[in-house]
């Protein structure tokens, strides 16, 4: 949603050699910032090339949960069941936690990544699947 980009009006921030007390940077008094690593991405952004978000916000229903929401779940999250639910909105219910709206790009051995609602926009989240009480994609 929001990839790293190179950004030109950074580039003089550290001038050259230094100046007002400052050592210069990159060392060697080179011109400032170096690009961006190619293939990227970095923490809290998606790969670049990646999965993008979806271009509405999800569903105006909340789904009902299967499991009676007092009852807690005593079997973990299978990581293949979600990755049925990959490129689809999904309810989370986590087992701590307000249940939220997911959009599911990257399904892991124990970790599922991809979009999360905020009620306003998409942002790029992660979760481990043992924190997931229940689901249910749309």
């Amino acid at each position: 949603m929001y990839p790293y980009q190179y950004d030109p009006r950074f580039q003089n921030l550290f001038p050259p050699g230094g100046g007002q007390g400052f050592p210069s940077f990159p060392p060697g008094g080179g011109q400032g910032f170096p690009p961006p690593p190619p293939g990227g991405g970095g923490q809290g952004f998606p790969p670049q090339g990646g999965a993008q978000p979806p271009s509405s916000p999800p569903p105006a229903f909340t789904p009902t949960p299967k499991l009676s929401s007092g009852d807690p779940s005593l079997y973990a999250v299978d990581p293949g069941a979600i990755a049925g639910c990959l490129y689809r909105y999904t309810y989370i219910w986590p087992r701590n936690g307000r249940p939220y709206w997911f959009y599911p790009t990257f399904v892991g051995r124990s970790s599922v990544a991809g979009y999360r609602w905020t009620g306003s926009f998409w942002v790029y989240a992660g979760v481990d699947v043992n924190q997931i009480r229940e689901f249910q994609c749309v």
